[in-house]
């Protein structure tokens, strides 16, 4: 299994140059297992996974098939879809959406985002097939043997978190979760237990989130590092960087998170795991 980070910022892009070396676009993570591919989040990130992905499999002249897993509908989640250049490319490739439909269908929230005045075309420019699956919590059995468990994440209207089981091992995305709810704190850790690799939200600071951000639905690298060690995962990634967090803040994070935990890591545009 192959991990690729494309998008690690949270809120909002960030293209400033003190913000580069970790990277500004916004949440996606590639994962290949095998020939196939899977995608989680469409956030800004997903446009330059689009290029890569184009020149990649124009280059061998074949069509793109790939699952793609949207966490929830904030903008920070969804900014790449229009911008996706091989949804318009090729009548043959298929793109399989699964998301929540607790509040709208992803189609219906991808057509709005593109209507006018908001975007010059609309859902009909796009040539690849696209399917769309409403999930809950359960267990989804895909291709090769590769298993998704889902679960709620504490978020406001709604977040959930991907649990990816294969052959090669078992990686844990789960975004955007505030902590101090009994149930969803310990959903969490059961999603993320004995993972080789946890994908964590940590936008905040502790003392940034105990001073005013109760509420705004995000962690700190504090409970992550909680959460990896009480769930047994081996291997942490902090992720969704907050948008006023520099390269150097961000270093400082890593560097006091692994006086805690040694295997902490976090997560930079461009940056590939193996698992």
């Amino acid at each position: 299994m192959r991990v690729k980070f494309w998008g690690v910022r949270g809120s909002t892009p960030t293209p400033q140059a003190e913000n580069m070396r970790y990277g500004g676009n916004t949440s996606c993570v590639e994962v290949r297992v095998g020939e196939q591919l899977y995608i989680f989040d469409c956030g800004t990130g997903f446009r330059v996974l689009g290029q890569q992905l184009r020149d990649e499999f124009g280059e061998k002249k074949l069509p793109l098939s790939a699952h793609v897993f949207i966490s929830h509908f904030h903008w920070d989640h969804i900014q790449g879809i229009p911008f996706f250049r091989p949804l318009y490319d090729r009548a043959d490739s298929q793109f399989l959406f699964h998301c929540s439909s607790r509040t709208r269908s992803l189609k219906q929230v991808m057509d709005e985002q593109m209507a006018s005045p908001y975007f010059p075309v609309n859902l009909s420019q796009m040539q690849a097939q696209q399917k769309f699956y409403d999930i809950d919590i359960g267990r989804l059995n895909l291709e090769d043997g590769v298993q998704i468990q889902t679960s709620w994440l504490n978020h406001p209207q709604g977040c959930m978190g991907f649990r990816m089981e294969t052959k090669d091992g078992v990686l844990v995305y789960a975004t955007d979760n505030e902590p101090g709810d009994a149930a969803f704190d310990k959903s969490v850790r059961k999603l993320a237990e004995g993972a080789d690799v946890l994908i964590y939200d940590a936008q905040y600071l502790p003392e940034e989130y105990a001073a005013e951000k109760h509420g705004w639905g995000h962690s700190h690298w504090r409970e992550a590092v909680n959460v990896v060690m009480e769930s047994g995962a081996k291997e942490l990634v902090l992720f969704h960087h907050d948008p006023d967090h520099t390269d150097v803040v961000i270093d400082k994070i890593v560097h006091d998170a692994r006086n805690y935990y040694p295997k902490v890591r976090a997560a930079a545009e461009g940056m590939e795991i193996r698992i």
